[in-house]
């Protein structure tokens, strides 16, 4: 029976995809290796593995250190690496993801990035029975009593949140001397922004757990859930957030929920380039 399109289209290499069971293991190890050690980890022979490493290293995808005899990755898997990481963008990557996630978990998921007012919603992924809450494109989220805010906040660079806070205190003060109206019901009343010394307290509890959580401080009866997405120098780039009602939103540090959103944020930063531990977090002298 002729082959079709389909089969032709899927039909590899199995030799290249045999080598490639060398590399994968030089870049999982993060160090030189010795022969031995790269083909016992491929499932091979010490003999069988040196013809790939000869004409890897020709490619200049490997190199032999001359004093140990080790391979490490060579010059042009650094280069792969570096064009893989400009190319790679942050919010095009998560996109499908939260898609599936608002069906996993059964709630709206939204991705923020930081913008020139804070957090602010560029995607948003509907769960089956949408929550009725502004979660357009564009939403900005307060810093302090949401769950994206602080999430971004925990991670920043000090001074950027300290300038943001300064920036809604000022913004608090302005609503007060104009005589803001009452809030709308289902509303809380607005609360008098923390201290710096109050909020990093805060920010530290989301670092602890790698996720912040909010639950009825800006619409009473919606909780959300919000897990940090870091780039390949250790930088927060996005929040993904989860909101929903109060009643069926379980906000537990380690429920379902919480495990979900740091899944989904976990595999977004691993296609970033991001290490297994993530962030890269200012010294607690710097904050």
């Amino acid at each position: 029976m002729a082959a079709t399109d389909t089969d032709r289209a899927q039909r590899g290499i199995q030799s290249i995809e045999v080598g490639g069971q060398l590399l994968r293991a030089l870049v999982h190890h993060g160090r030189p290796m010795a022969l031995k050690d790269l083909a016992r980890e491929a499932d091979m022979t010490a003999a069988k593995a040196h013809p790939y490493m000869v004409s890897f290293g020709r490619l200049g995808l490997i190199e032999q250190d001359r004093a140990s005899g080790h391979y490490l990755l060579g010059p042009l898997a650094l280069q792969l690496g570096l064009i893989s990481l400009q190319q790679a963008d942050p919010v095009h990557i998560a996109t499908p993801l939260i898609g599936q996630l608002a069906q996993q978990i059964g709630h709206t998921v939204a991705l923020a990035v930081w913008g020139a007012r804070g957090a602010t919603i560029v995607r948003t992924a509907e769960s089956p029975s949408p929550v009725h809450v502004n979660m357009r494109h564009g939403t900005v989220f307060s810093l302090t009593n949401t769950a994206s805010g602080r999430v971004f906040a925990a991670y920043l660079d000090p001074a950027v949140v300290r300038a943001q806070l300064e920036d809604e205190r000022q913004r608090q003060k302005q609503r007060k001397g104009a005589a803001e109206p009452a809030p709308p019901a289902g509303m809380p009343p607005v609360q008098p922004l923390p201290s710096w010394s109050d909020f990093e307290r805060q920010c530290q509890e989301v670092r602890d757990h790698g996720i912040s959580r909010s639950d009825g401080e800006v619409i009473e009866g919606v909780s959300a859930m919000a897990a940090p997405v870091f780039d390949h120098t250790g930088a927060i780039v996005l929040a993904v957030t989860a909101i929903g009602p109060a009643g069926i939103f379980h906000t537990a540090w380690d429920g379902e929920i919480a495990r979900a959103l740091k899944a989904c944020a976990g595999t977004v930063s691993q296609r970033l380039g991001a290490s297994a531990t993530g962030a890269v977090v200012p010294s607690v002298s710097d904050r």
